[in-house]
């Protein structure tokens, strides 16, 4: 399977977050409080017409983030 940030996944690809990277103490504080840890599986449902923000479903809840964050969260593309 295919590691890659979530920032990078289309419209309708699931992926499992594998690792938290990069970015600030704060950001990732921020990411872990929205319930984003290691083992979530995290759909992209769609991405603004100028690819930022980015809207997510994951765990019975829908989730906005900007690009710059996505990119920060890695995830396993499950096919």
């Amino acid at each position: 399977m295919a590691r890659k940030p979530l920032s990078e996944l289309k419209p309708g690809q699931v992926g499992v977050i594998v690792d938290i990277v990069g970015g600030s103490p704060r950001l990732r504080r921020r990411i872990l409080d929205m319930g984003l840890v290691k083992g979530t599986r995290i759909k992209v449902v769609r991405v603004a017409p100028l690819k930022d923000p980015i809207e997510l479903q994951t765990s019975g809840y829908d989730l906005t983030l900007r690009r710059d964050e996505a990119k920060n969260i890695i995830v396993e593309v499950v096919e």
